[in-house]
């Protein structure tokens, strides 16, 4: 009974001390990377005479991203700092003495990035979202196009992919025009279909028009059918010319279905699809980095019998330094494919797990 209240003490103990670490980091670097950027494009929001509720809100919208981002180095330094502090103080010595061993004063701190790791997975299906809203209120589409595009293809919602030949901004024209809206599989109601049409012409305040084309309709069994159509009005294809001219979509500003549609539709289309392919493997593998990098970091911070915060600083820079080092390095072998995108996002993790499981093996319990 009394080792049991011991160890719940012990673990709301360590868990303060985590979150306490964590909590300051996660939000506190989010929070430096805004003033940076804030700094080096203030002149450029003002000489667009953005209101400044509106440069002030974008940074709202911003934070999920920038934290996103930051939340496997958090674990890193909160792992780190906790065990080096406690291993400074002789508090990980005295948990032995009194027959806990280190794998079982770990316990709070790998639920935690667990806990961790799932709120990553959460911040990446709501960061493209904040970031859509972000271009809106800087932006950005109407102070960085032109007036044409050739050849490209435009994610959209509701499942719908654009392909266009050349668009047209000025006259409000495109040539050469590709629609497709995956289907629901099951649902005979709501099957694929593929709208292919000659050009089409915008008119504000009634949308685009399709002229000359067809209907191709693909349901679930293996009969299609097609018609033909001399001009056709698809109702959901509300984009205007201007928002058309946007660049294709970053894939941080593409959730991970959204952005899975949009690599089926470029590789229909010929196109390479490897570097998008590793950034979609990356949605999924930076959460489970969360847990990775407190599974590796922990055992290194206890290495260093005397260390402070300079061993903590110091470890937690090399081993960020280095897993950033190694996942720039996989993106850009399974980009070139010359590596399978998806086994190139999850190498980092696999090599950095792996050495975890060695060095939490090899410590001292």
């Amino acid at each position: 009974m009394i080792v049991s209240r011991f160890l719940r003490q012990l673990d709301r103990y360590v868990l303060s001390e985590f979150s306490r670490i964590f909590v300051a980091t996660a939000l506190g670097f989010p929070v430096l990377v805004s003033i940076f950027d804030l700094t080096d494009n203030i002149d450029k929001y003002l000489s667009r005479n953005l209101p400044k509720r509106d440069i002030a809100l974008s940074y709202v919208y911003w934070a999920p991203e920038t934290m996103y981002l930051v939340l496997p180095a958090a674990v890193l330094f909160a792992t780190v700092f906790t065990l080096v502090s406690m291993t400074r103080h002789s508090e990980i010595t005295a948990a032995k003495a009194s027959g806990i061993s280190f794998h079982r004063l770990s316990v709070p701190i790998f639920a935690a990035s667990i806990v961790i790791g799932a709120l990553a997975l959460l911040l990446s299906e709501v960061a493209p979202l904040g970031n859509r809203r972000r271009s809106e209120l800087l932006q950005e589409v109407r102070f960085t196009t032109g007036t044409e595009r050739i050849n490209f293809a435009f994610a959209a919602e509701r499942g719908r992919v654009y392909k266009i030949a050349q668009l047209r901004a000025a006259t409000g024209l495109a040539d050469g025009v590709q629609i497709e809206r995956k289907g629901r599989p099951g649902d005979p109601g709501y099957p694929t279909w593929i709208v292919s049409a000659a050009n089409a012409r915008w008119v504000s305040g009634r949308g685009w028009t399709l002229i000359a084309g067809s209907l191709h309709v693909v349901p679930d069994s293996i009969r299609t059918f097609t018609v033909a159509f001399d001009s056709l009005r698809e109702r959901h294809f509300t984009e205007t010319p201007v928002q058309l001219l946007a660049s294709p979509k970053a894939p941080e500003d593409m959730r991970y279905r959204e952005l899975g549609r949009y690599i089926t539709a470029l590789e229909r289309s010929g196109s390479d699809v490897n570097e998008l392919r590793v950034e979609r493997a990356l949605k999924l593998a930076i959460p489970v980095t969360c847990i990775i990098i407190a599974l590796f970091g922990a055992p290194l911070a206890t290495t260093n019998q005397k260390g402070g915060a300079a061993w903590g600083i110091g470890v937690s820079l090399a081993i960020t330094i280095a897993f950033l080092g190694m996942i720039q390095l996989t993106k850009a072998v399974g980009g070139k494919g010359l590596m399978d995108p998806e086994m190139a996002a999850w190498s980092p993790n696999v090599i950095f797990g792996l050495a975890g499981l060695i060095l939490l093996a090899r410590v001292r319990t």
